[in-house]
């Protein structure tokens, strides 16, 4: 999971917006396309809702394929999420060919080290 990041000739240079079908975002705050998106806040403000509604929309309507990195994240929330995503199409039951997003995730009862190596493992995976 440790890796010297992509060199700058290996990346696009084309700058593009990310319509992720979320107005509010999409207006105020626009991703750009194949970027790297990270959300930060206290417990309980919705970010895995957010999270779960980008992951949602980037897979139904541009086809395309999302890594989700929960660091510190509850074991409920993070089931609860499996699931969701399993019910709304994006992915298949056990993680099969056609699932649409991958989810990493380091629970809060776990070292911090673990949790730690959590996001390097989601870019890695990205």
């Amino acid at each position: 999971i440790h890796q010297p990041a992509p060199e700058y000739v290996e990346q696009s240079t084309e700058a593009q917006i990310l319509v992720t079908g979320i107005k509010v975002v999409d207006l105020l705050a626009p991703y750009a396309r194949g970027g790297k998106i990270g959300l930060f806040g206290g417990a309980g403000v919705g970010k895995t809702v957010l999270i779960k509604e980008l992951i949602n929309n980037v897979a139904k309507a541009h086809g395309g394929y999302s890594v989700f990195a929960g660091v510190g994240e509850r074991t409920r929330e993070g089931n609860d999420l499996y699931h969701e995503l399993i019910e709304s199409g994006v992915n298949k039951a056990g993680g099969g060919e056609g699932s649409k997003a991958a989810l990493v995730y380091g629970q809060m009862n776990e070292p911090p080290g673990a949790r730690a190596r959590v996001a390097l493992t989601g870019l890695t995976v990205a």
